[in-house]
């Protein structure tokens, strides 16, 4: 079963990466996020591409420049996540065959990515956003848009996010921050999976 839920690793090292990342797949999550702002990102996806390119899609998040694209392109990565919309960071990825989530808050912003090729959109901080701004902008999307929740968002209100137009999930300091053990970790992806399924049930 493929899951609608990116698991951000913010904060993650090269030292630990492949362990956490294991039972984060094991839990059932197979989109996994190594923001560019964690301690060499690069090489922390490039390991995960290594080991994990055939069970999950593997890229990098906080993708603010084409430069960074290329950078996570020669390091094997398949998915560019960023924090705001940046036409040329979506082309540039599209053109290295990478799926690109832009954030995005208003619906200029949302009509904006789509355009330039963006395969969905993050709404970030979907906290600001609510569920009532976010029921608001799929009347005028497309309903093909796949729309993610970032920000302010676990398995207390998945259903509530669900309701109101969201395709999925990416999840951060609910799942891991720098001092987690892999069994945390390993529980806390497991306790999302489980919400998640229960609300697509």
């Amino acid at each position: 079963m493929t899951r609608n839920l990116i698991a951000i690793l913010r904060g993650v090292t090269p030292a630990e990466v492949v362990d956490i990342t294991a039972v984060v797949i094991d839990a059932g999550i197979t989109s996994i996020e190594v923001p560019l702002n964690s301690p060499d990102a690069i090489k922390s996806i490039g390991l995960l591409v290594e080991k994990y390119a055939d069970s999950a899609l593997i890229g990098a998040g906080t993708v603010l420049t084409v430069e960074d694209v290329e950078q996570v392109a020669a390091a094997g990565g398949k998915l560019i996540v960023s924090p705001n919309c940046n036409p040329e960071v979506i082309k540039a990825s599209k053109a290295h065959d990478m799926f690109s989530y832009p954030g995005v808050m208003t619906a200029t912003e949302c009509f904006l990515a789509l355009e330039s090729g963006a395969d969905g959109l993050k709404f970030f901080p979907s906290s600001l956003l609510g569920t009532s701004g976010l029921s608001a902008l799929k009347a005028v999307l497309p309903a093909s848009a796949q729309t993610y929740a970032v920000g302010g968002v676990g398995p207390d209100n998945f259903a509530e996010w669900i309701d109101a137009g969201a395709s999925g999930f990416g999840i951060g300091t609910g799942i891991y921050k720098p001092g987690f053990s892999v069994d945390d970790v390993a529980g806390r992806a497991r306790a999302i999976v489980d919400a998640y399924d229960r609300c697509k049930s």
